[in-house]
């Protein structure tokens, strides 16, 4: 009979993944989603439509089967193992997730009133002065709440991971149910969720009263 505190100790190995593939995750989608935004934004139709286009295929279809695509496409259309199953699934994720980060900074950028840039070329900063000094910070405070949404949301999707046999929380939960007949540890992984979105929660209220001098 698995004790309470085996029980807890393997689902901390399997909290490991969902962590590392959580950081990874956000280390790759948050800057790639802005450089998207800019794409999505420009002046250039083409780029601007290829880049529409390739995230509304990405947020039109489902993550789970974006990660079956990144990790068995390339051995079944060439013949070889492109990425191991933690590789693939950090570029899934951050591939899907950059999306939707996109999404969220070209309408916090877009929600700028034009006169703001205007009034940083007549002060004579360049373009990338007015962006970093009177821009970002604007738009961090308008896209706080939904991209709080998005990664509290994260948080969870690192569940799907388990579809390409990485040992993720609930891997390792699940897991219980073949193998000892029992179902509390997958209830059990749900704590390791809740505190994580709490504590995820916490830091965005934190960061939202600390940007209240922002009047948007």
């Amino acid at each position: 009979m698995e004790t309470f505190i085996n029980v807890s100790l393997n689902l901390l190995g399997g909290f490991r993944y969902t962590v590392l593939l959580f950081a990874y995750t956000l280390l790759i989608a948050l800057p790639l989603g802005l450089i998207i935004s800019f794409g999505s934004m420009s002046s250039f139709k083409p780029l601007r439509w290829l880049t529409r286009t390739f995230v509304w295929i990405i947020r039109g279809t489902p993550l789970m089967l974006q990660l079956i695509i990144v990790f068995y496409a390339p051995g079944l259309i060439w013949g070889i193992s492109a990425f191991g199953r933690m590789e693939a699934a950090i570029i899934a994720f951050g591939i899907n997730y950059s999306c939707y980060f996109s999404e969220i900074y070209r309408g916090g950028i877009e929600a700028i009133p034009k006169g703001q840039y205007e009034a940083g070329q007549v002060l004579g900063m360049k373009k990338g002065q007015i962006f970093l000094q009177i821009i970002l910070l604007q738009v961090i405070k308008r896209i706080l709440a939904p991209m709080s949404n998005e990664v509290i949301t994260l948080v969870k999707d690192t569940s799907l991971a388990r579809i390409i046999a990485i040992t993720e929380l609930i891997y390792i939960g699940q897991k219980y149910i073949t193998a000892s007949a029992l179902l509390w540890p997958l209830f059990y992984t749900g704590v390791f969720y809740l505190v994580s979105c709490g504590l995820l929660t916490l830091l965005f209220q934190y960061t939202e009263r600390k940007l209240k001098y922002f009047a948007v």
